[in-house]
């Protein structure tokens, strides 16, 4: 009973990544920028937004994270990926949007000169990106 259990179990999750590997990439066709700089205390956001994506796109858009602020340090860690929603539909073409907030942290370094840190969020592999600073 136990084997068959596991069995299926395996059948469902090799099924889950088979389909989740076909599911369109679509980087390309979401476009990112930022909300502009912040002081710290403050939230940034990155704003995503796609006007034409494959049929059968789940909305789902992976990113990386990078500059030169430190997760944790500077700002709440984000976690790829993130999800766009369909915000309107202009003769049944979907619009979707979606955003990704960056709280930012008070600075626990003490440092006597205080200094600007970058955030940098990048789609996909190689795909566009956008820049936001954690100014003092």
């Amino acid at each position: 009973m136990k084997t068959q259990l596991i069995s299926k179990l395996l059948v469902i999750l090799g099924a889950v990544f088979v389909l989740g590997s076909a599911i369109p990439q679509v980087h390309g066709q979401v476009s990112i920028h930022s909300s502009g700089d912040v002081t710290r205390g403050q939230i940034g956001s990155f704003v995503l937004e796609a006007h034409t994506v494959p049929w059968g796109w789940n909305g789902y858009v992976n990113f990386s994270v990078s500059g030169t602020a430190i997760p944790g340090v500077d700002y709440t860690p984000v976690v790829s990926p993130v999800l766009l929603r369909i915000v309107s539909c202009d003769l049944c073409t979907p619009f979707w949007r979606g955003v990704i907030l960056v709280k930012t942290l008070p600075d626990l370094r003490g440092e006597f000169f205080p200094q600007p840190y970058s955030v940098v969020v990048t789609l996909g592999q190689g795909g566009p990106s956008a820049q936001l600073m954690i100014n003092p």
